[in-house]
């Protein structure tokens, strides 16, 4: 008998477009394995009914048959049916109080779900994910930000040429426009008001590679942090170039006692003072893209910036999109259609858009739906190769004897709707919450 998979639309919000599977892996998948494919309808997909049909998939509303069900984004609490195995980005191992109503249910249900983040190799690293994708539109509306902030400040520049990154229609576009305003600066140069301009980047992972891609299509040297502490950076009648800085961890962070040791930063912060503060004024923009939790040193703080006022940052773009968090001023995740608010530290006060003065805030948390279409088809080309593995697995026998790849077993959260050994952690989130 064919096992039956299905995937439900998505219906979070209207910029959600993106898929788990690809009409073209889809067809691949039903071509070579024994399965049948399920695929609920939706007017807002970047891939239509058509698409999947032809590749041999069945559109079909109830998916109440299939065995295992894949989404993008959360599964509404009231759509969940007892005893399903669910794959989708459950925004749950770092006790988001918004999603705990979703993970008890998942349990009285007696559910299995299988979580993208988690899906990692022997180093840890992940291996299924949309963050380049979030690093690339990321920057994109960043520097799209800094321009407009810019012209409202009455200083010409080419980015205010810049778009959002979904009105490009796909990435090529947006590569091709960018890179043609690099060469304008190369040509023309920035406003000596602007130099030096430098742009800094917390982290070195998937999300920060994206977003690195993007500004390198832009004339740029990097520097060392150490390079911006010395003060060797002097203001440009011409500045053909824009100085770009990566941050590590131990960049972000000093040891109270002792020298930095990066697994010991991971298993005791407290340990450490953020020591990132002493960036900030050397800054043009700071693009955000660290994985962070409550228990590590923020990044930026409202106590620093009201004693600061007078910054050269102008535009944080926090792709990381932690509300309240390592950037403390990331007041709300936005979305694409308005992807900005603006903080005034003199009066710890906000306002919606970009504003002259200020600091202004990109936080826009679902970067990716700005190019559904590339974002998909490189997600859906690992994930397919998981599909059949997971399907023909027998969820009904115990953990340690369930037939799952390593990278799959080791992100299965709840198996019969028990938290698995790595993750009885959880259960303290659930407990906080009621």
């Amino acid at each position: 008998m064919s096992k039956i998979l299905g995937i439900r639309r998505e219906d979070k919000n209207e910029w959600e477009r993106r898929v788990p599977l690809t009409p073209e892996d889809v067809k691949k998948l039903v071509s070579n394995s024994n399965m049948k494919v399920l695929v609920q309808p939706s007017p807002i997909r970047v891939f239509d009914e058509e698409q999947y049909d032809t590749a041999g998939a069945i559109i079909e509303e109830d998916l109440s048959s299939a065995e295992v069900i894949l989404a993008v984004k959360e599964i509404p609490t009231n759509l969940l049916e007892e005893s399903k195995t669910y794959v989708y980005f459950s925004h749950t191992i770092k006790g988001q109080s918004y999603n705990m109503a979703m993970l008890q249910r998942l349990i009285e249900l007696k559910c299995n779900l299988i979580d993208y983040e988690r899906i990692v190799n022997d180093k840890n690293q992940r291996l299924i994910f949309f963050g380049k994708y979030a690093g690339l539109a990321g920057m994109i509306e960043t520097l799209y930000a800094f321009g407009q902030k810019m012209k409202l400040k009455g200083i010409t520049t080419p980015f205010e040429k810049i778009k959002q990154a979904y009105e490009y229609g796909s990435l090529e576009k947006a590569k091709q426009e960018i890179a043609a305003i690099g060469e304008e600066i190369r040509t023309t140069g920035l406003p000596e008001e602007l130099t030096p301009l430098v742009v800094g980047f917390a982290g070195y992972g998937n999300v920060s590679k994206g977003a690195q891609e993007i500004i390198n299509l832009l004339p740029c040297k990097s520097l060392s942090p150490n390079d911006l502490l010395q003060g060797t950076l002097k203001k440009e009648s011409k500045g053909n170039t824009l100085y770009t800085v990566e941050f590590m961890e131990k960049d972000l962070v000093t040891p109270r006692s002792g020298t930095f040791q990066l697994q010991d930063y991971y298993d005791n912060p407290e340990k450490y003072d953020s020591q990132f503060e002493e960036y900030l004024p050397h800054l043009s923009m700071l693009v955000n893209c660290i994985y962070w939790t409550e228990k590590y040193p923020r990044l930026v703080t409202k106590e620093y910036l009201a004693t600061n006022q007078k910054l050269n940052l102008a535009v944080i773009g926090d792709i990381s999109c932690d509300i309240n968090g390592s950037i403390e001023i990331t007041k709300d995740a936005t979305m694409p259609d308005t992807p900005s608010f603006t903080y005034f530290p003199e009066s710890d006060n906000f306002k919606d858009g970009v504003e002259g003065a200020g600091i202004t805030v990109m936080s826009v948390d679902n970067l990716p739906c700005e190019f559904p279409k590339e974002a998909s088809q490189d997600f859906s080309a690992i994930l397919k190769e998981f599909i059949p593995d997971i399907l023909s697995a027998d969820f009904n026998t115990p953990y340690e004897e369930l037939q799952l790849p390593g990278p799959i077993k080791k992100a299965l959260i709840l198996h019969d709707g028990k938290f698995t050994n790595d993750y009885t952690y959880m259960q303290k989130f659930l407990q906080e919450d009621l």
